[in-house]
């Protein structure tokens, strides 16, 4: 028997073990399957090894070889994770089309999909379809979602016989109990006004209702189709994303590593007057000394301070689009194995299928506490009082010694004092 896979520290390396025992044991039914097939006359002819990417970790495949035919465990390509079983298809689809790579061929033959035949491929395309389907097109009625997080994320994609950037919209909300969702997810033309309007109808015709707030970053058409889908919305822009761009008006290194450490120090502070205070020193200060940035930033205020507005616990997840952000890294870390993808639908599936598997798990969690969600519907009066501030004197008077101190550590001195 194997020894138990452990840490450094004598402590049980559970993951290691479980890839282990997966390992064998589907090794082990592998060869049942090979043998029975032995039974009608047939030899055995060795092995060949493909390497399977699973949820924990790769395992090698020692898929049995015969003297007639071939054999492949069609069932343990049943068996792989819904992502999984989208890159396959997507890979398979490429080879089948002859528009892969020697890199995509490579991954063809580690993932095993390139003895697939087509009927299989179609079984999995078709499951997956429906598992997608359901999850763009499901209703919400009787459910609130006061914040909305959108974003759109750009996967190479053949269309029409030529490779092009194809823009994926996607929605996230938080619902009124507490639990995110995956509201939309559509591929369009191009970000602009009009595809983003239709993909917020979309929402609104499926019962997506009772938004207070939608973070996103300062996408072309956007705001104003926010403006007319949910009226009475609050627009949040997400201020990482304002840091960047502030930072790439930045002429030289030194002045982007001062713009960057202005801002910081403005959005490292959670009390609502002190914050302000701080963005319009901050505006002030970085537009004495490059225009571009001081007219972004006064621009920007209202919709960068939107957040400020809504309940105390909730501001920190609302001024920011990192919810987003850390589901574009999870479709760009499965879609950069295809590449590029054969076609629109294969995009489309690979995408729902990461999304889906992540919408399940935020099923299983609450993402606010079920009395804090209500207070976004709220009046001001019944929210949970936030920290009191902690500095002395006025916002203004510590806005303006912070901003001091943050110049000074760049080697700067206050110039609209």
């Amino acid at each position: 028997m194997p020894e138990i896979p452990r840490f450094d520290d004598g402590m049980v390396n559970l993951n290691e073990l479980v890839r282990t025992l997966a390992e064998a044991l589907v090794n082990e039914v592998m060869d049942a399957q090979a043998d029975d097939a032995c039974a009608e006359g047939n030899q055995r002819n060795g092995y060949r090894e493909r390497r399977l990417l699973t949820s924990v970790g790769p395992i090698t495949l020692r898929i049995p070889k015969l003297r007639r035919g071939t054999f492949f465990p069609n069932d343990l390509i049943d068996r792989y994770s819904r992502v999984d079983r989208a890159v396959v298809a997507a890979v398979a689809e490429m080879v089948a089309s002859g528009v892969s790579t020697r890199k995509v061929e490579r991954v063809a033959r580690t993932l095993g999909a390139d003895r697939m035949s087509a009927s299989q491929v179609s079984r999995i395309c078709e499951a997956l379809d429906a598992t997608v389907s359901d999850l763009r097109e499901r209703s919400f009625g009787g459910v609130r979602f006061p914040y909305l997080w959108i974003d759109a994320t750009y996967v190479k994609c053949r269309d029409g016989g030529h490779v092009s950037s194809c823009a994926v919209a996607t929605a996230i909300g938080a619902a009124d109990t507490g639990h995110r969702a995956l509201l939309g997810l559509e591929a369009v033309d191009a970000e602009d006004y009009a595809s983003w309007r239709s993909f917020l109808l979309s929402l609104r015709e499926r019962g997506v209702a009772g938004v207070l707030c939608v973070t996103s970053d300062a996408h072309a058409g956007l705001r104003r189709a926010i403006e007319e889908v949910f009226p009475g919305a609050a627009w949040q822009r997400c201020i990482v994303h304002l840091e960047r761009n502030a930072c790439a008006l930045g002429r030289n290194r030194r002045e982007r590593r001062l713009i960057g450490s202005v801002l910081s120090a403005v959005f490292a502070e959670s009390d609502p007057d002190l914050v302000r205070e701080l963005y319009h020193l901050a505006a002030g200060e970085l537009g004495a000394a490059n225009a571009a940035v001081g007219d972004l930033l006064e621009e920007a205020e209202p919709d960068a301070l939107a957040h400020l507005d809504f309940p105390p616990a909730h501001r920190r997840r609302l001024r920011t689009n990192n919810v987003q952000e850390r589901a574009n890294r999870e479709i760009k870390r499965r879609a950069r194995v295809v590449q590029v993808f054969p076609s629109r639908k294969s995009l489309i599936r690979l995408i729902g299928a990461v999304l889906s598997e992540m919408d399940e798990e935020w099923a299983c969690r609450r993402w606010f506490d079920g009395d804090s969600i209500a207070e976004a519907y709220e009046d001001r009066s019944k929210w949970a009082p936030a920290p009191a501030p902690s500095y002395d004197g006025t916002a203004a008077e510590h806005a303006a010694r912070i901003i001091t101190v943050v110049l000074a550590d760049e080697g700067c001195e206050r110039r609209a004092a």
